[in-house]
């Protein structure tokens, strides 16, 4: 190809130098993104602080989060540029509070219509009620595809007004059961430029939702995926290209630090291996925050990667600046926002108002919303079902045991102890939220529902010795960061081990005892577990080992018939985890 040389006499006269100059022409357009992540139907501020530096150096608490918050947040944000898209990284609704989660998540969709959300991606826990039921989140309608009832508040649900979009979600057909992509304008005449949005999953969703809800769906390879679409989106006229993925990594810095550092996480292998022509990757899946110039770490993909923690605490404010005449991304910036919105008192004591970040009043049509969803659950949300003798925490100890997750499997237990169970497992991400009771004890029942969304059935499976202890390994061997991070179950009192992940994988686990009897690798114990586990969720494949399996009720119920049973709950000591890390 022959390169042109223009010099000021030939810019009239070769075509060219003619579009050269056109280009100089034509100013750069400043295009601002906005963006949140891992929302999970937070309707309410969710009494989640975010610690957040001062200018003296020292660090402190804001909270933040609550959907009409969010919208004032957005439209201060908007007010700032005529040249704007809001999106999101997926799990927007699904693992959220009754308020929500009541309703099908319809009003979630319909805050998102009011804030005037543009595009999102889907996430795995958007297929937490199946396909049928999140294409009705696309479409609107009131058919019953759940145990649910649908449109219990408005007899019309219009679905969303935003797009959805799943490139790496294929039905049976091959083709995407949302679209792949989609492109947005900015500006005008020579000034005009054109931005592409990739939207997808990770492709590990199979293993963490479900298998009956998405029956019939594959999910592709992340990087593969958005490579092939990169000529697509060129050839339709895209100068810059953004891939909204629901899949992450972690920092060790703070949430507006932009230094990279300690960065890790299942993310990175996808970005090692896409496409340098994509110029932002909008992210979440790990409820974490992060802004880094990824060239640092690999320059030969200078992504700018963001993600924004979860629950609406903050939204990421993201400018791309974009030469309409060569169709480029000239620069990118990017800062998370902290949504401040009410004082609360939490497990570790209250978090105020900060006056060194800006606050947001509620977004009125947005709070009316909110009102109506609340007034609707309040009895519901406000019924004491139990006492505590302090807050049940999910967060664990050096072996990653928890009190909130020893709380759970023991409630599992007890609610199938006369079938025969001997044993509970439960999954520490199934855990959403802490108990955190009132200063009288109280817990209410909006609390519980908060920590146990899912509705899972309680599965009784029978497991070998042998089968227990391949169980406890797969702990380990799922995931990026699984030595140093494990997913460790959370069993029921009378259940003990030892793992030490410094030996080789297959002999990790060690001293396993049932009320202090070792137990026997050919001998078979009855094991409660979530139907999501209990069907080889998390990549817990063992309990596939086991056929079929005795259901026993829902775990929610269950927990809430232990702690009323409990009269005031003393929390468990946690003794029944010996792990070392490596």
């Amino acid at each position: 190809m022959k390169r042109i040389i223009c010099s000021i006499s030939l810019l009239a006269a070769l075509p060219g130098c003619a579009t050269m100059r056109m280009a100089a022409n034509a100013p750069p357009v400043t295009v601002k993104i906005i963006a949140l992540n891992d929302f999970h139907g937070n309707l309410e501020p969710p009494r989640l602080a975010i610690t957040a530096p001062l200018p003296d150096g020292s660090l402190t608490k804001v909270p933040a989060g609550g959907v009409a918050y969010l919208a004032s947040a957005v439209d201060a944000l908007r007010a700032q540029n005529p040249n704007h898209v809001v999106v999101t990284a997926g799990d927007l609704i699904g693992a959220s509070p009754l308020m929500s989660s009541a309703f099908l998540d319809e009003p979630t969709i319909d805050a998102m219509n009011l804030i005037g959300l543009d595009i999102s991606t889907v996430g795995n826990h958007e297929f937490d009620r199946g396909r049928q039921e999140l294409l009705r989140m696309d479409r609107g309608g009131c058919r019953k595809y759940t145990a649910r009832i649908p449109c219990q508040i408005d007899t019309r649900f219009p679905g969303a007004a935003f797009s959805i979009l799943a490139a790496n979600t294929l039905t049976e057909s091959g083709k995407p059961l949302f679209p792949a992509y989609a492109i947005r304008s900015f500006g005008s005449g020579r000034g005009r430029v054109k931005i592409g949005f990739i939207g997808m999953t990770l492709k590990a969703t199979n293993t963490l939702v479900n298998p009956g809800g998405i029956t019939g769906l594959t999910f592709r390879d992340e990087a593969e995926t958005a490579n092939a679409l990169i000529p697509v989106l060129r050839r339709r006229g895209a100068d810059a290209i953004v891939l909204l993925i629901h899949q992450g990594a972690q920092t060790d810095v703070g949430y507006n630090d932009k230094s990279c550092a300690g960065l890790k996480g299942d993310l990175l292998p996808v970005l090692d291996r896409l496409d340098p022509a994509i110029d932002l990757v909008v992210s979440g899946h790990t409820h974490r925050s992060y802004i880094c110039d990824y060239g640092t770490v690999n320059p030969q993909r200078p992504f700018l990667i963001t993600s924004a923690e979860k629950y609406g605490a903050l939204l990421t404010n993201i400018t791309l600046t974009i030469d309409p005449g060569t169709h480029r991304v000239m620069a990118k910036t990017a800062d998370n926002i902290i949504v401040q919105s009410e004082a609360f008192a939490g497990a570790t004591g209250p978090v105020p108002l900060s006056d060194a970040f800006p606050r947001y009043t509620p977004e009125p049509r947005v709070a009316a919303l909110v009102e109506r969803y609340a007034k609707a659950t309040e009895a519901l949300r406000s019924l004491k079902v139990g006492t505590l003798a302090a807050p049940a925490l999910r967060a664990g100890n050096a072996a990653r045991e928890s009190v909130l997750g020893d709380i759970i499997a023991d409630a599992q237990l007890a609610a199938t102890k006369a079938q025969g169970a001997q044993i509970a497992f439960m999954n520490p991400y199934g855990i959403r939220a802490d108990i955190v009771p009132g200063g009288d004890g109280t817990v209410t029942y909006g609390s519980v529902y908060t920590v146990q969304p899912f509705a899972n059935a309680l599965v009784i499976k029978r497991l070998t010795g042998a089968q227990i202890r391949a169980l406890l390994e797969q702990q380990f061997n799922s995931g990026s960061n699984t030595l140093t991070a494990p997913n460790v179950l959370q069993v029921s009192a009378g259940f003990r081990y030892r793992y030490d992940l410094t030996k080789p994988a297959g002999a990790r686990i060690s001293e396993m005892s049932l009320d202090g009897t070792p137990l026997d690798d050919s001998t078979f114990y009855l094991v409660t577990a979530n139907a999501f586990l209990a069907n080889g969720g998390d990549n817990f494949t063992v309990f596939r080992q086991a056929p079929g399996g005795t259901e026993a009720g829902i775990d929610l119920d269950a927990l809430l018939a232990y702690l009323k049973a409990a009269g005031t709950l003393r929390l468990p000591e946690l003794n029944r985890i010996a792990g070392m890390l490596p």
